[in-house]
């Protein structure tokens, strides 16, 4: 068993990474988190752990958050840089474990930054995983908060109502008050449901920030870097993201792509996934639906989800003639 955390430069900025295997000749996944900024370490090395018998598994705190929160100016908080540190991380761990190829996964903002990097850096990526995928962040963001509302006013909840109407629609992405508005907006989105139908994910709290202070997976110094840094990362970049159009600027990728998308997620809509991933043309592409899962269908589905992730891989392994 290797079982190691490591900080690497990438970018010019040390950043942390944990990867973890039992044999290193099987073939890497590495995890995209979401946010930006909101690490996922602790989910993947605790619930998503059984799929070491499968892989080697890498997760890594993107530059300006948990264990890479420190030494990283404001100004490099952009797609493109992110991007670049993706597909130098992409190719530390092709060289760390001699690899031709590995595997990407990503949800929610991972999922958007994974697209990013297929489009930029296909060359080795044997397949890219997208879940809560982001197609485009202003009809998203406009379809959350009308769900959001509807919910509110159908439950009678004035209060709620109130708040979201004070914040208002939002333009472009941005909500008025910038964080603070989003997250009305998102804290009411999982009180209805948006981000999961299942008891105990109904906030953000419960659903993530206890998950990772109780996990045992982060230093101080990674949880310092945590709560001062995911709100930091997340205002200086959601301007920029909130210009993400995919089906206008990412529908050719020289490499697979699949989608596994909940179907009830109201986070980043599901209702967007479908007309983009028609007009896709990749080397090959495949979009599974999972009926009762909403943004993280890996966590709502793990049995379902993490099968068909077995079986794709062991597919794109069988045709390629590299090593992955």
């Amino acid at each position: 068993m290797v079982d190691k955390k490591e900080k690497i430069l990438l970018g010019g900025v040390w950043q942390k990474i944990h990867y973890r295997t039992e044999d290193p000749k099987r073939p890497v996944l590495l995890f995209l988190h979401g946010g930006p900024g909101v690490c996922n370490r602790h989910s993947i090395m605790t619930h998503d752990i059984d799929l070491l018998d499968t892989f080697t598994i890498v997760t890594w705190d993107q530059r300006g958050t948990g264990g890479s929160y420190w030494g990283v100016s404001q100004d490099t908080l952009t797609i493109e840089r992110l991007t670049d540190d993706a597909a130098e991380l992409v190719e530390w761990l092709c060289r760390k474990f001699s690899k031709d190829k590995i595997f990407v996964i990503g949800g929610s903002w991972g999922s958007e930054l994974g697209v990013w990097l297929i489009s930029r850096y296909p060359e080795k990526v044997a397949a890219l995983f997208g879940f809560g995928q982001v197609v485009d962040i202003a009809k998203n963001e406009e379809i959350s908060y009308n769900y959001t509302l509807k919910s509110a006013e159908e439950a009678g909840d004035t209060d709620a109502v109130t708040r979201l109407k004070e914040v208002g629609p939002p333009v472009m992405g941005q909500y008025k008050g910038g964080f603070k508005g989003m997250m009305v907006q998102r804290n009411l989105m999982m009180r209805y449901g948006g981000y999961s139908k299942q008891s105990g994910k109904d906030n953000y709290w419960n659903a993530m920030v206890v998950p990772m202070l109780t996990s045992g997976e982060y230093t101080l110094s990674d949880i310092i870097g945590l709560l001062l840094g995911y709100k930091k990362v997340l205002k200086k970049m959601w301007g920029e993201l909130g210009t993400t159009c995919f089906p206008k600027t990412c529908t050719k990728f020289n490499t697979r792509f699949y989608i596994f998308d909940g179907r009830l997620d109201m986070n980043t809509p599901s209702e967007l996934v479908e007309d983009w991933y028609r007009s896709i043309e990749a080397t090959d592409k495949e979009l599974i639906w999972f009926e009762m899962s909403g943004h993280n269908p890996m966590g709502d589905e793990p049995v379902k989800f993490k099968k068909l992730l077995r079986e794709k891989c062991a597919s794109v392994i069988a045709e390629e003639t590299c090593t992955i």
